[in-house]
Order: C-alpha cells, then structure tokens, then sequence
C-alpha cells in the first residue's frame, strides 16, 4: 500500500514538472517506491521519469551559438597540437549541439592524432549518418581504416565519399593510398610479420568470418583447389568473386 501511494505520488509529481529539475522529486519517489514493494509499473514511470529528464537537459542546454563558439576554440587547440585539449571542446560543442557533422569530423581526426582509433571512427559514421553528403566524414573514416590497416574498407569508404563530392583531392588520395597497399599484398611484397599481422586482423573481421563460415563459400574454394572447371564457373559469378577479393 505504501508502494501504491508513493507511485501515485510519483506519477502527480511527473505531471506537474516543467523542466528538467522538476523530475527529480519524481524520480526519489519512484525509489522509494520501490524499495517498498519492485512492481513492473513502478519501474517503467521511474525509467519513463529518467528518460524524460535526459531529454529535457538536453533541450535546456541546447544552444548553437555557444556550440560554434566551442567548435572554434577546439579548432585552435587542434592548429596548436594540443588535441586533449581540442577533444574536450569539441565534446562541449556537441553537448550543445548533438547534430553538428563538423563538431563529430573534427573530433574525429583528433583522436585519430591521439591514436584513439576505435573512437575516431564511432565520430566519422556519425558525420556520415548526419549529412551523408559532407566530404570530410568519409575522408575521416577513410583514414582511421587505413591506420587500422583495413584497406579494403578504406577503399569503400573513399569510393563512397567521392560519389557525393568526385573531385575531392583528399578522397582521391585516399584511394590511391589504399590501392597502392592492396597491390603490395596481391604482389606478395609483404613482409612475414605484416603478413601474418594481416592475417591476425583478417580472423577477427566478422565479414572474413561470415564468408569462411557460408558452406556455399566453403565448397567454392573447395573447387578451386581441386575443380578447375567447376572454378571457372564460379568466377562468373560477381558476388563469389567479391567474397573472394575480400579473402
């Protein structure tokens, strides 16, 4: 019964409130509510009360003039090398302006500077997602995949750059650098360790795992080993031979 009270308390609280620091007397309740007695519906309101916080935080902090503000002093940190620094800003700038494709590819080649690859690439997708047609996202992307050594995707990134901007220099160099890595292992110019390095990285693409574990796939170089007519029909078709350009 005291469960009972306290949600209803929550929930008239959750009607009256009007910014984001109006829910926490709420969300309190629903605690305590549920310290009483853990009912599903209790904790949907407290889950719905935090939701409805975030989001109005964000609203309330929401401000593109003092985003830009923060964009340019991270883009002077980042002309000084100072790219901690710059992260930071670019950071702030995207809390006051979570749709900002440039704040996103900015941040993104400062970690690429800090080595920080993974991150860097999380922030080139989402300059692509946001504005699919900003160069730089994808000329960001493209250079974290080439320093992880992923040149086959770097190449698809740079290829999908160029369909929306096909003279950007940045993009077709990009492409070239790929390509020219790719000849390289095609040649067999690699060394032992970048060979067996790139195999390494090779086993724990998930798409290298996904076409080594297709049975069609299987059979396939199968028949290239021991078949060579049954081979000669399989080059035929493009999609086995993309999967096999990838391998």
């Amino acid at each position: 019964m005291i469960a009972r009270a306290l949600t209803r308390k929550g929930t008239a609280l959750v009607k009256m409130a009007k910014c984001s620091k109006d829910y926490e007397p709420a969300i309190e309740t629903f605690q305590k509510a549920l310290t009483e007695h853990r009912n599903p519906d209790t904790l949907k309101r407290l889950n719905d009360a935090e939701k409805a916080k975030k989001d109005l935080e964000q609203q309330e902090y929401f401000d593109p003039k003092i985003a830009d503000e923060e964009r340019e002093k991270g883009n002077e940190c980042f002309k000084q090398q100072k790219y901690p620094e710059a992260v930071k800003h670019y950071t702030e700038s995207l809390r006051r302006n979570p749709k900002d494709p440039k704040a996103y590819s900015n941040r993104a080649a400062c970690y690429t500077k800090l080595g920080a690859l993974p991150e860097g690439l999380k922030d080139a997708e989402k300059c692509i997602e946001l504005d699919p047609t900003f160069s730089k996202g994808y000329t960001r992307k493209g250079a974290v995949q080439f320093f992880m050594k992923e040149y086959d995707k770097a190449l698809e990134t740079y290829q999908e750059g160029l369909k929306h901007d096909a003279n950007n220099q940045e993009l077709l160099d990009g492409v070239r650098r790929c390509v020219e890595q790719i000849n390289k292992a095609n040649r067999g110019d690699l060394s032992p360790e970048e060979l067996k390095e790139r195999q390494a990285k090779a086993m724990q693409d998930p798409e290298i795992q996904n076409i080594l574990s297709d049975p069609v796939m299987r059979q396939v170089l199968i028949d290239f080993q021991e078949n060579p007519k049954a081979a000669q029909e399989h080059t035929k078709n493009p999609m086995v031979m993309n999967k096999i350009q990838k391998l």
